[in-house]
């Protein structure tokens, strides 16, 4: 088999790398959520710090909104420091602290598959012809 080339190639490895952030940003916004109610720009700014899963407003509010409509958080509206208007802030619902829960259940053994069936296999790179 002939690999893929070019700029298709390069188009479907950063479909990959969006996917792959788009399935775990949910939980990677959960996370912060645990400890205490925090003001949304907060868990962006932790996504940014993370290099990988960096993403805009435009990402965070919706899924922050979508969590809200799903019951995973809650939000309460507070006085901004800076002054008008009221910022919105968010908590972990029982609801979301349990998907937290299960997806940190879950994950290791996740990964750990992900990772063998990623991992080169000299036995089988020969079964389909190549070289080891």
């Amino acid at each position: 088999m002939e690999p893929a080339g070019g700029r298709d190639s390069a188009r479907d490895v950063s479909k990959v790398e969006s996917q792959l952030r788009k399935d775990v940003r949910e939980f990677c916004v959960l996370a912060p959520l645990r400890d205490r109610l925090r003001y949304a720009v907060e868990p962006l700014g932790e996504l940014g710090n993370s290099g990988a899963l960096a993403t805009g407003q435009g990402t965070v509010y919706p899924l922050l909104a979508r969590l809200r409509g799903d019951a995973l958080v809650a939000t309460d509206r507070r006085e901004s420091p800076s002054g008008p208007p009221p910022r919105r802030y968010y908590a972990l619902t029982g609801t979301g602290r349990a998907a937290l829960t299960e997806c940190e259940r879950i994950r290791p053994g996740f990964r750990d598959a992900v990772d063998q069936f990623l991992a080169p296999d000299e036995r089988r790179d020969q079964d389909i012809g190549g070289t080891a």
